[in-house]
């Protein structure tokens, strides 16, 4: 890579004393601050490169608002420097989680003119630049995923053009992730860039995006495996990141690696609290961070630790939400409590949850998607179908809101609710159909980490209507995808035993007792694996 502005091109490691974070960004930590290695040489005064580059390893591992500050903190030093204004507009693009909001679409492009204003002096940075601004043209005219596209395109142009330039790489690989077709059953954009990365990863494993988006590109599952040494490694590398000490759990969450999972969580929170301290918004990563954490603990039978994360959420003031994170904070204090029920099969409890008031419409629907799976396994057909009644219309005022994206991401859901309404109303083949569709299709692109598999769920109608041959067939099928789920694993146990498969029960149940060894559980189904157990 070529940089006549730059004295050397060397691997600055991102290791900053947090004293030198207090002076410069006007927050206070005695420790040390690892966030992994980054070269991306500017052409800006040579003080502010190291700076650049921390800023730059804190947006590879997501952490937004710091980024953003480091480089504010660098345009006030050096106001001609072109690419503080660029970096500065990367960090309001958050690719992986949310669009941004037309506020920060404003202050993006306005945030890029002055960048293109400045001439900066290398065509390479002319060209990050350029690739960014063409998300943030037209955002008027030209809706989110077409910009989004576009920006991808534009960077692997800037890949192309700069061969020896990681950080053009890097950045692609992210650009065809944040520009993925939504349920994409081939996965085409996350083999694309994870081709990319995997290359980029041999020759620097110490990097924060690579490793990160390596994780990102295979949270799915027919890739989580193949991304379990990054995993193993990204913490290491930024361990001052909380997003990046919890990134790992999606890979032990896809492969049913239950206590790895729940350690990276712990650690994350750790984190997340000890940022809170340096008055950084962190509560989404530590809301994030107790998801997964209630998830782990149901599925090893652990239901006093995922109910304390229950209490944790409803404790938890809205006042300390991130303002941009409202809607993410309410939907996950939503989800904890409907979560606890419908994975402990306490389908009154489950039935009893109430929405969310003053929420938007998706945070609502959480409580009657609980109602309609609850009243389906019930067989209380107007709880069923007052239940979908009322989410068919909160996914219609979803779509009459202000963020109408979100209601196509909803058709699974209403799908979900509908096939236990049919179900409830004595239509089991219309329902199972449905179910065994939505199937399909999530075996390939994957349910989020922490939601209930629709297989599963398809299993467990079918057990429930006396068909253990089908129902084990699709328990197996969705251990594949899910694997080591607590309920996945005793609906596979008691379907082979009612087909009178005694070696195969046992052994399912012996792998459910093997993932709880350990807890203090009251949950009937370990006693009666012990029992089966200590009878063969």
């Amino acid at each position: 890579m070529k940089n006549c502005f730059a004295v050397l091109l060397l691997t600055v490691i991102i290791y900053v004393p947090l004293c030198f974070a207090q002076n410069e960004l006007h927050h206070h930590h005695d420790a040390s601050e690892k966030l992994g290695t980054v070269s991306f040489p500017i052409s800006c005064a040579p003080p502010t490169q190291a700076k650049f580059e921390r800023g730059m390893a804190l947006l590879y591992s997501f952490e937004y608002e710091t980024a953003i500050n480091q480089f504010e903190d660098i345009q006030k030093k050096d106001p001609a420097c072109a690419m503080a204004y660029w970096g500065q507009a990367m960090s309001l693009y958050h690719q992986l989680w949310d669009r941004p909001s037309k506020a920060d679409l404003q202050r993006g492009a306005d945030l890029l003119a002055k960048a293109r204003s400045l001439n900066p002096p290398t065509a390479r940075e002319r060209e990050y630049i350029q690739a960014l601004t063409v998300f943030y043209t037209d955002t008027g005219k030209i809706d989110h995923e077409k910009r989004a596209e576009a920006y991808a395109k534009a960077m692997d142009g800037v890949r192309q053009r700069n061969p020896q330039d990681r950080e053009a790489a890097v950045l692609h690989a992210l650009a065809l992730l944040g520009s993925a077709p939504e349920r994409d059953p081939d996965l085409v954009n996350a083999k694309a860039a994870v081709a990319i990365l995997n290359k980029l990863y041999e020759e620097q494993p110490d990097h924060p995006g690579i490793a990160h988006y390596i994780i990102h590109s295979c949270d799915n599952p027919s890739m989580a495996s193949l991304a379990l040494p990054a995993a193993r490694q990204y913490s290491a590398i930024a361990p001052a990141s909380a997003h990046a000490v919890h990134m790992p759990s999606h890979i032990f969450a896809r492969l049913g690696l239950w206590q790895d999972d729940i350690n990276s969580n712990l650690a994350a929170i750790q984190i997340a609290d000890q940022m809170a301290t340096m008055h950084i918004h962190v509560m989404h990563h530590k809301m994030h961070s107790m998801d997964f954490l209630e998830y782990a603990y149901l599925q090893i039978g652990d239901d006093a630790h995922a109910e304390a994360e229950v209490e944790a959420f409803a404790a938890i003031p809205e006042s300390n939400a991130d303002p941009q994170f409202k809607d993410y904070f309410q939907l996950h204090r939503a989800l904890a409590p409907a979560m606890y029920a419908i994975e402990r099969r306490q389908w009154k409890e489950a039935l009893s949850q109430q929405p969310a008031p003053n929420t938007p419409p998706h945070v609502q629907l959480v409580a009657y998607w609980s109602r309609a799976i609850a009243a389906g396994h019930l067989r209380d057909v107007a709880a069923a179908q007052d239940a979908l009644k009322h989410g068919d219309e909160l996914i219609e005022a979803t779509r009459k809101g202000d963020k109408p994206y979100l209601a196509d991401s909803l058709k699974d859901t209403h799908d979900v609710m509908q096939a236990w309404a049919d179900y409830a109303s004595g239509k089991a083949p219309e329902a199972v159909a449905l179910l065994r569709s939505v199937a399909d299709t999530e075996d390939k692109v994957g349910k989020g980490e922490t939601d209930l598999p629709v297989r599963e769920m398809l299993a467990d109608m079918l057990l429930e209507m006396q068909k253990p041959k089908e129902a084990l067939a699709e328990y197996e099928t969705s251990l594949r995808t899910d694997p080591n789920r607590f309920n996945g694993l005793y609906g596979a146990a008691q379907a082979a035993e009612m087909t009178q498969q005694k070696d195969k029960a046992a052994s399912y149940y012996a792998q459910l007792l093997k993932n709880c060894d350990g807890v203090h559980s009251d949950r009937l189904e370990l006693s009666q694996a012990r029992t089966l157990l200590a009878a063969k």
